[in-house]
């Protein structure tokens, strides 16, 4: 198969590969993803087949509007109604009861879906021309960083899928934060482009599932995408150095070797001579570290480093789901140094 890289004009041909059941990477304003018509289990499980993904890590359906909840979920809360008219379209995923509709390729077997609306004007095009839900995780390799353009897409996907639209480079750079509507408690079970903090704005108390912070125990059964499997990984190991900055890098400066790599904050990137070094924005700066965390990883598997070490961010804002990101990528090989990053 050769995979073709479709123009921002491509709508109909776009809608018309999901309705023929084919594979299709799509632009939204967090990362690319690889979609398929959300109502036909055969080309759903071909989404996991091309991604190499565990059989029991669910998608995200995608639609165009809240008006199309209904059709896929039923006992739909008050709350969802409250999200979705203040943050859709935009990087929220609420967790809901499934309508009998929603083949249970998609679910992996669950009474529950995730929904969301993405702030991509080419895919809520896509989405309306074609009719139907789009389920859509990452458009990566199973592991492998999420690409925040069509050219990484195409990395991992060529020959893979029928094709990728490509609408240019992602703005928020992580994937969307994902909250269960279906707990007594709203719960947030993914960090991502929107901050805990807007959540419990908007809802009051919202729970943190301990997944946020740590690996699911083994047999524990994952409720949304991300949470149970190690994600976002180069190929070399990854420690992620939590703590004050100054203190994270002064101990990756003590622990530099020939073929190191370090992700660092702009305000360090002098500080590792000899090593590759990915810089991802001011430390101060959370939404550009959210834009160019993937990037960042995504480069070291083009250098010999075989291992890297990670500043991270404090879990304030955005730094939450930078931060979830790096652990996942270091499988929570994680070392606290101490001080507190703000």
């Amino acid at each position: 198969m050769k995979t073709r890289l479709l123009t921002e004009q491509d709508i109909e041909e776009a809608a018309a590969i999901l309705h023929r059941g084919g594979l299709l990477g799509i632009p939204t304003e967090t990362v690319y993803g690889l979609g398929a018509d959300g109502l036909n289990a055969e080309a759903v499980r071909r989404i996991f087949l091309a991604k190499g993904r565990p059989q029991d890590n669910p998608l995200i359906l995608h639609i165009p509007e809240a008006g199309w909840l209904e059709r896929y979920c039923r006992n739909i809360p008050a709350a969802a109604y409250t999200l979705a008219k203040r943050f859709w379209p935009g990087p929220l995923t609420m967790i809901l009861r499934r309508r009998e509709n929603v083949p249970n390729a998609v679910t992996c077997g669950m009474s529950t879906v995730g929904v969301r609306c993405p702030d991509h004007p080419v895919t809520l095009e896509i989405l309306r021309a074609a009719s139907s839900p789009v389920a859509a995780p990452s458009g990566n390799r199973s592991g492998r960083p999420s690409p925040t353009c069509a050219a990484h897409m195409l990395e991992d996907m060529d020959g893979r899928i029928d094709a990728i639209v490509d609408g240019g480079p992602c703005d928020v750079g992580v994937e969307s934060t994902i909250i269960d509507l279906t707990a007594p408690v709203p719960r947030l079970l993914r960090p991502g482009g929107l901050p805990l903090e807007a959540l419990r704005e908007a809802l009051g108390e919202v729970a943190v599932d301990k997944a946020v912070l740590a690996p699911l125990a083994a047999g524990e059964k994952p409720r949304a995408p991300g949470m149970k499997y190690r994600h976002y990984a180069p190929r070399a190991p990854v420690t992620v150095v939590t703590g004050e900055s100054r203190r994270t890098a002064r101990y990756i400066r003590q622990r530099l070797g020939e073929y190191t790599g370090v992700i660092c904050f702009d305000e360090y990137r002098g500080e590792f001579p000899g090593c590759v070094v990915e810089s991802i924005g001011s430390f101060r700066d959370k939404a550009e570290q959210a834009r160019r965390v993937f990037d960042a990883l995504r480069v070291f598997d083009e250098t010999g480093v075989e291992a890297i070490f990670a500043q991270c961010p404090g879990n304030t804002g955005l730094g939450l789901a930078v931060a979830n990101r790096l652990k996942k990528a270091a499988g929570f090989q994680v070392v606290n140094v101490g001080g507190e990053e703000p």
